[in-house]
């Protein structure tokens, strides 16, 4: 089996190739599934469901890390096979048509996703301050928009050369860049008072080695010129673990750290998720306060 796509514009015709034959075609056009057949012939012997799983898993609908929608018109009413399909692969009926929507889970990294959305705005100096594979990184500079500057900093080669690459993939690397510089050295990047708002997110770099990992000593050093770069009203966050091979002496020393700051220059939130595991990843922000210096 093969399958073939037509691209015209933002409507996609896929082919499904039985040595020779079209077996079945299906229209894709901005996530609506408008037309969808498997040939007589060939029903019942699982092209319907391989076609259909083609189609959502080259349109990002099994990625875990992005939301999607797909929509499809309601089968014939006799068409039982057509819709036990659809359920198959998580359509469900809504509003009279088939609807697929996929939330990506929400985890700590996600929630500071969300929550800085809300909190900076475009133009100014943002620092991810460990930059690892640059996902933060790229998301600063979605935030921080052609006028804005970003710069990640990672002690680790690999990490500075693939947050990079990354940026170049996605177009952002007049906005942002990620250079080899340990985070508690942020301050030759950043002067004081000049960050919109600085990230942290401990722990090691995804896909390497875990005896490699942040430490405490060096990381409180790190939030305090993280705190010291911050403008006031610019908030800093920081996503802190603990586990077995990394222990919880950073987490700890993190959060006596932010319970100490003063209510008068900063406001701190820490963000527990009350039915999580006591060592899952924990996101911290702070603001620094209009008139805090």
């Amino acid at each position: 089996m093969r399958i073939e796509q037509e691209v015209q514009g933002k409507t996609t015709r896929y082919l499904l190739y039985k040595e020779k034959t079209v077996a079945g075609s299906a229209v894709l056009e901005n996530g609506h599934l408008s037309a969808f057949s498997i040939d007589p012939a060939w029903q019942g012997k699982g092209y319907g469901c391989y076609l259909l799983k083609e189609i959502l898993r080259r349109n990002g609908g099994f990625d875990p890390q992005a939301e999607s929608c797909f929509t499809a018109p309601m089968p014939d009413a006799g068409n039982a096979a057509a819709f036990a399909l659809a359920v198959r692969f998580g359509f469900a009926e809504s509003d009279g048509m088939l609807r697929r929507l996929r939330v990506p889970d929400l985890t700590a990294v996600r929630l500071v996703h969300k929550l800085l959305s809300g909190m900076v705005a475009p133009g100014g100096l943002y620092l991810d301050a460990t930059c690892g594979n640059g996902h933060d990184t790229l998301f600063l500079c979605g935030i921080a928009g052609q006028k804005g500057r970003v710069i990640g900093l990672d002690i680790q080669p690999a990490a500075v050369h693939a947050t990079n690459a990354l940026l170049a993939r996605e177009g952002m690397e007049q906005i942002g860049r990620a250079v080899q510089a340990d985070h508690s050295d942020l301050a030759r990047f950043a002067p004081p008072g000049s960050a919109d708002c600085v990230m942290f997110n401990f722990g090691w770099l995804p896909g390497a080695s875990h005896q490699v990992h942040s430490q405490a000593d060096n990381s409180l050093r790190a939030l305090q010129a993280g705190l010291d770069a911050l403008k006031p009203g610019g908030v800093l966050s920081a996503v802190l673990y603990s586990g077995k091979v990394i222990g919880d002496s950073e987490k700890r020393a993190a959060l006596d750290f932010f319970r100490s700051l003063p209510l008068t220059r900063y406001t701190v939130l820490v963000c527990g998720f009350a039915n999580w595991a006591e060592d899952a990843p924990l996101p911290c922000l702070v603001i620094k306060r209009p008139g805090g210096h």
